[in-house]
């Protein structure tokens, strides 16, 4: 009863209290207070009363969007870092729109299930065959999400399908750098549901070409005797730009497994399929010699074939990872030259992600020859020669300005109107020597035209107006000679002026530099960072020298002749906002953010000590604060 009472007590004060509270004109205090709590419950539970009200729930991810996200995270970080490409089909509107391909400068494709080879042409793969050598699921009309990634550090292209029944498919190409007529499919199939599955898949096929001819072939693959299809026929010379064959043939030979239209999944299981497919080709012929090549070319095919099945010996996991692992250590080696910019907030800005697209599509048009396995001694000696020969590349004014390099990939032929562009440029601008050598000239070339570097006449330059340095930018590796490898790094300090460092990789001999105009003493560079001002001479001229010839540079200062040397004016601060921030007022100060935070806390504060005083003192002191005198 005593219970009860309480109870009974506190109730009727309780409502003594909001009746007293309600009488009367509010204060401004409780009426703000009131609108406060209003707004808090509003803002928190309003949504889901109206959820509840209206019968709406928030959207939930699909099993097959849930397989997606599973399949691309291991690739988000380096994503960020434009190590590699994501892309939906269709793509995404934040994502980087390019093509995944795959190609190693003897043939190459678009990584989608319609796509065709293309073989060298001119001065990259723009020759068509009609042969589609992708081995896919179908969709049997179901609604999958697929989305692709190309890893361009290793130049394998993945691709992933997710099926609403139950089941995703995993795959990974690429087009084999030390054995060049390679193409490698590796697929994993893996069925999440407790029962068989039969799934149809699209399998290599012929389309529109007349004279080819199909024949089988058993081939020995490690313990077991598999059949492969030969494709062979001639192929038109397309006459295109660069080509002075058009009214020449090729003999085109194709070497694939035989595969069934319909295979089955195990229960809560995996299913791997390694697939591999060669090609091979004659140069340009007449069309009566046809005959004669045919048999020659289909042969070579073969032989091709029958040593890759070896190097990837069937059953033999770690024979297969070593012919893995050669692909790989190849792009590793082109890709240790190579560029980084800043990342721009400005809008239609170049960034790491376009350049890097760029990159891999050009060296994935041309061949390695220093890596590959047919390659004779000689020839290598021919190229490592064409590789520390550069003089006159590259000769004109840095590419990171031409748009016409930097055009959108986001078909197949626009990505050959890119690369074509960059291979005309190159060669039109004193870097044929460089391009002779193959993937490894093509990123030296490309890397010495971001910055308008030169070689000419015993040194190297770096050709570029200080007007364009309002980003940061790392060259990496640049071959100077056989032995010597140089780091170049351009930074953008807080007083918006931009200042040189360079260092030596590694190197044979010792190495000089100067600034523009070379007026200051020749500096000896070691592995540690010398820094070096940027200068503006007048007339405009190089604003970095270097060489080994001590008594050359010496000679320069009085070979440069300049009316004026000052030191580069600090760039406008709404261009560098720009860059940093995506808007011209740039970031607010961090001072200005602490003031907000303390203000935001003191009027919490305040706030609390309102409520403690309005609704915790005892009545008699409340009637007396608000009693009349």
């Amino acid at each position: 009863a005593a219970i009860n009472m309480n109870y009974k007590f506190d109730t009727s004060d309780l409502t003594r209290r909001l009746k007293r509270t309600f009488d009367g004109n509010l204060s401004y205090r409780k009426l703000f207070l009131l609108l406060f709590v209003f707004a808090v419950i509003l803002l928190y539970i309003g949504p889901s009363f109206l959820r509840w009200l209206f019968g709406s729930t928030e959207p939930t991810r699909d099993q097959s969007m849930r397989c997606m996200d599973d399949r691309l995270t291991p690739f988000y970080l380096q994503n960020l870092e434009y190590n590699v490409n994501i892309r939906h089909q269709p793509a995404y509107p934040h994502e980087h729109d390019a093509i995944p391909y795959v190609g190693n400068g003897w043939f190459g494709l678009e990584v989608q299930t319609d796509a065709h080879l293309n073989i060298f042409l001119g001065r990259a793969l723009l020759q068509p065959v009609n042969f589609h050598p992708i081995v896919s699921v179908a969709s049997a009309g179901q609604q999958e999400r697929e989305a692709t990634v190309v890893e361009y550090l290793t130049g394998i292209v993945h691709r992933f399908q997710c099926f609403p029944d139950g089941y995703h498919v995993s795959y990974q190409y690429y087009a084999h750098r030390t054995m060049p007529s390679v193409l490698v499919q590796e697929i994993q199939l893996t069925n999440t549901k407790n029962q068989l599955m039969d799934i149809e898949l699209i399998v290599p096929r012929i389309s529109d070409w007349p004279s080819a001819i199909v024949k089988n072939v058993k081939l020995q693959h490690g313990s077991a005797i598999l059949e492969y299809q030969v494709i062979t026929g001639m192929v038109d010379m397309l006459p295109i730009a660069g080509n002075t064959d058009d009214k020449k043939v090729r003999v085109v030979s194709i070497v694939a497994r035989k595969l069934p239209r319909v295979i089955t999944l195990k229960k809560r299981g995996t299913t791997k399929l390694e697939l591999l497919l060669t090609v091979n080709y004659s140069e340009p012929i007449p069309r009566d010699k046809y005959t004669a090549q045919k048999e020659t070319i289909e042969k070579h095919a073969i032989e091709a074939m029958n040593r890759a099945l070896l190097a990837a010996e069937h059953g033999e996991h770690n024979a297969y990872h070593n012919f893995k692992r050669d692909h790989i250590r190849v792009w590793s080696n082109l890709w240790e030259t190579g560029f980084h910019i800043s990342t721009s907030k400005a809008e239609n800005t170049l960034n790491g992600n376009n350049i890097n697209a760029t990159m891999y599509a050009v060296i994935s048009q041309a061949r390695a020859y220093e890596f590959e396995q047919s390659v004779t001694n000689g020839r290598k000696e021919e190229i490592a020669r064409s590789l520390t020969y550069a003089e006159g590349c590259y000769d004109s004014y840095h590419t990171l300005q031409a748009e016409n390099l930097w055009r959108p990939m986001t078909s197949f032929e626009q990505l050959n109107t890119v690369v074509g562009s960059w291979m005309l440029t190159l060669e039109k601008q004193g870097c044929h020597n460089l391009i002779k050598a193959g993937a490894s000239g093509l990123v030296q070339a490309m890397v010495l035209s971001f910055g308008g570097f030169r070689f000419s006449n015993q040194h190297l330059e770096l050709n570029i107006h200080p007007k364009y340095l309002h980003r940061d930018y790392d060259f990496r590796r640049l071959n100077y000679g056989n032995m010597t490898h140089l780091n170049i790094s351009i930074a953008v300090r807080d007083d918006n002026k931009a200042v040189l460092y360079v260092a030596l990789d590694r190197s044979d001999r010792n190495y000089y530099a100067c600034d523009a105009g070379c007026l200051d003493d020749p500096v000896q560079l070691r592995q540690s960072r010398s820094t070096f001002p940027v200068k503006l001479t007048e007339p405009v001229t190089s604003i970095l020298y270097i060489t080994s010839d001590k008594k050359h540079m010496e000679d320069l200062r009085h070979a440069i002749h300049v009316k004026e040397v000052v030191e580069a004016p600090a760039h406008e601060h709404h261009v560098i906002a720009l860059h940093r921030h995506g808007h011209h007022l740039g970031g607010l100060p961090t001072l200005f953010w602490v003031s907000i935070c303390v203000i935001i806390i003191v009027f919490h504060v305040f706030l609390c000590k309102l409520i403690v005083k309005e609704y915790c003192e005892p009545p008699d002191k409340m009637k007396y604060r608000y009693s009349k005198p």
